[in-house]
């Protein structure tokens, strides 16, 4: 085993960004003009991960640089916005995220419109929350990108009572290119670490915004971009693109 070193994990993270370049560049692609077709139409980008996948959502929200018309999907909401009881959400029994039958009381919390498309994040691929969301998105006719490793997804079962994995539901599936059980590096025990998905999936979110924008310049449209503060006339700007979304974001 090679000794463990920030190089050495700097080398094995490198190959998996090379990897990611090499296979995944037209998947999202494809999903950017998802993403663009439903701006266009004045719907929203609604983006949903569970466990450490809420990372997705927050790189490209309510930061200079973002695409306005995104929105995030929190399990947190279902206690926040008082679909179930803390006492249910935090249950021992059963882990939420991998709990089935709950995408109908998620899509009530929020204003979902028809021309709204999902992107829904899961490492593993398997659990029932947001299997059960895709599956819904899916039946209400929204387009539904997946970002999920297929190393991990392929390799295990899934939870939920359908048999279904999250990559079945999607339109377009892009591929983290992270490894069965996330951690990277081998140690010199049973433990692996330096966990990549958060890594991957912050280059693959702003690649989509590099997407979108590019297909908005090409069309000869302004992208509804927050502007940073150093930039003459950004609250205006600010205010006026998130005022648009009220509601919805």
């Amino acid at each position: 085993m090679p000794e463990i070193t920030m190089n050495y994990f700097y080398d094995q993270l490198t190959d998996i960004l090379n990897t990611l370049e090499e296979k995944e560049m037209g998947h999202i692609h494809e999903a950017a003009e998802i993403m663009y077709e439903t701006m266009r139409k004045g719907g929203v980008v609604q983006v949903f991960g569970s466990g450490h996948s809420v990372g997705f959502g927050m790189e490209i929200t309510n930061r200079a640089g973002c695409l306005v018309p995104i929105h995030t999907m929190q399990t947190s909401d279902f206690v926040m916005k008082g679909a179930v009881s803390i006492e249910e959400f935090r249950s021992k029994d059963v882990v939420f995220e991998r709990r089935p039958g709950m995408a109908d009381k998620f899509f009530s919390l929020y204003g979902i419109k028809e021309e709204d498309c999902f992107i829904i994040i899961s490492n593993s691929g398997i659990n029932g929350v947001v299997i059960d969301t895709a599956i819904k998105a899916r039946e209400e006719g929204h387009k539904v990108i997946i970002l999920t490793s297929w190393q991990h997804t392929t390799a295990e079962a899934s939870r939920h009572p359908s048999g279904k994995k999250l990559y079945e539901m999607g339109h377009v599936v892009i591929d983290n290119c992270g490894p069965q059980g996330d951690a990277l590096l081998q140690t010199d025990g049973v433990a692996k670490i330096c966990s990549i998905s958060s890594i991957t999936g912050a280059i693959i979110a702003q690649a989509l915004v590099d997407e979108v924008c590019a297909m908005y310049q090409r069309d000869g449209l302004e992208p509804p971009v927050l502007w940073s503060e150093d930039v003459e006339g950004y609250e205006e700007h600010n205010q006026e693109l998130l005022k648009k979304y009220e509601g919805r974001i």
